[in-house]
């Protein structure tokens, strides 16, 4: 029975990097390379590593955990089990090693997989959101600071910001996946001093077959700032999908209601409230990406190891490195398809424009005040009283400026009529959000 939902609800293929089995076939595959990697330098002979590829096909998870059960060592309970099926080339398995020299290797290897898999979620949500924010370059809606209406805004410059920080995102992954994908074969201190007078090129030749780079210096483990910073970026991504998703939770309020998460037929969005239509996607992952920067604390807290090594990093990453990666990967696919199916009202975007009875365009005018002559700091006052006097009346802002004869005589009729139409002041918005999209990353 499951435990946790990463493993039912939440659950994706990324999960599949981080089974058991999976972890047992990455420990024998650094095995492998180990055995080619001797046999390639006359250590063991020729024939062994093939030997030994041919039982790592046998060995089974359920042996390898009877094993552990009796010895109380994980590693060691592969390397007994892969000893077992590996005939005579048994004697040649784990020549040299430590057991972190097989783990953390192992552990590169699936972190960059991992990671390789959350970029090309975030490459699919770049191009959900490019798409928003070109189709909606020009679609103007109200801007708002401190909660309060501003000025008019464009809803592709929402989606262009977040177009961007995901661009970003992707930068930082890269370079710790590049970081991250770094093994060892150093020994229990990090001398390398069981692999003899071959031991930089033994190490060379494990990583190349691996893919991997060797670590230049190490204890008996890989640094852990290499995997801190892999899932810090993670928390990143995962904190702008919070902000996406908090964005919209606060547009489909009723009294904004200006976009809403797709609502099929027949959903349900309480158990008593018949009428409600809840955006709960967008609040599952504003809740999950809690879960993920929660981690980031502990991730840091592995960093540091006594003397040469300890074992309070180990229990950790093993909830650690799954949660992290498996609720990211979550988020990304859950946005993606939230945002492809992303309602727009433009009745409720038109209405909330015209909320303030054309007080979003205040500054507007005070601009224009100031460029026909008056003093800046003098139309921001004016437009202060008047806008305020419109709010307590409820009366167009419009009307009460004509009645101001320091007003009518600087913007006369239509010309300062045009001043309040939210269409014709978005900037240079719709060109910002091409400016914005216009990499190709």
């Amino acid at each position: 029975m499951a435990l946790i939902p990463i493993e039912t609800r939440y659950r994706t293929e990324m999960a599949d990097l981080f089974e058991e089995e999976a972890k047992l076939k990455q420990w024998m595959r650094v095995e492998a390379a180990l055995a080619r990697a001797h046999a390639k330098l006359g250590h063991i002979p020729k024939e062994a590593p093939a030997a030994i590829e041919a039982g790592a096909k046998k060995v089974s998870l359920l042996r390898v955990q009877a094993i552990e059960a009796e010895t109380h060592h994980d590693l060691m309970a592969m390397v007994k089990a892969l000893t077992e099926q590996s005939g005579s080339a048994g004697a040649y398995v784990h020549l040299g090693a430590t057991s972190y020299d097989i783990e953390d290797t192992a552990t590169a290897l699936t972190l960059r997989e991992a990671g390789l898999l959350v970029r090309q979620r975030a490459v699919e949500l770049r191009r959900v959101l490019k798409k928003l924010a070109l189709d909606n370059a020009s679609r103007v809606c109200v801007g708002r600071t401190h909660g309060q209406h501003a000025v008019p805004t464009t809803y592709g410059m929402k989606f262009a910001l977040y177009y961007t920080a995901m661009g970003r995102h992707l930068g930082r992954l890269d370079a710790a996946i590049g970081r991250v994908s770094c093994g060892k074969m150093s020994g229990a201190t990090g001398t390398m001093a069981t692999f003899g007078a071959d031991a930089f090129k033994l190490e060379a030749l494990v990583m190349k077959d691996l893919g991997l780079e060797p670590d230049p210096v190490s204890t008996q483990i890989v640094m852990r700032d290499r995997h801190a910073e892999l899932l810090f970026a993670l928390a990143l991504i995962a904190t702008t999908i919070e902000q996406v998703a908090q964005e919209i939770r606060h547009l489909q309020r009723t009294e904004i209601g200006e976009v809403a998460e797709a609502f099929g037929a027949k959903q349900v969005g309480s158990s008593t409230m018949p009428q409600k239509r809840n955006p709960h996607k967008s609040e599952r992952l504003c809740s999950l990406a809690r879960v993920v920067r929660a981690q980031i604390p502990i991730a840091l807290e592995n960093i540091p190891s006594e003397h040469e090594r300890d074992l309070t990093n180990s229990a950790a990453e093993r909830y650690l490195f799954p949660i992290v990666f498996c609720t990211t990967d979550f988020m990304l696919l859950e946005l993606t398809k939230l945002l492809s199916g992303l309602e727009f009202f433009p009745e409720a975007i038109a209405r909330n424009l015209a909320l303030t009875h054309g007080g979003i365009l205040a500054e507007r005018v005070m601009m224009a005040l100031a460029q026909k002559g008056m003093g800046r700091q003098e139309a921001h006052e004016i437009m202060r009283t008047a806008s305020r006097e419109s709010a307590e009346k409820g009366q167009p802002l419009l009307g009460i400026l004509r009645a101001k004869s320091e007003v009518s005589r600087l913007l006369k009729g239509k010309e300062l009529e045009a001043l309040f139409d939210p269409s014709t002041y978005i900037g240079q918005a719709p060109q910002i959000v091409k400016r914005a999209v216009s990499d190709e990353s």
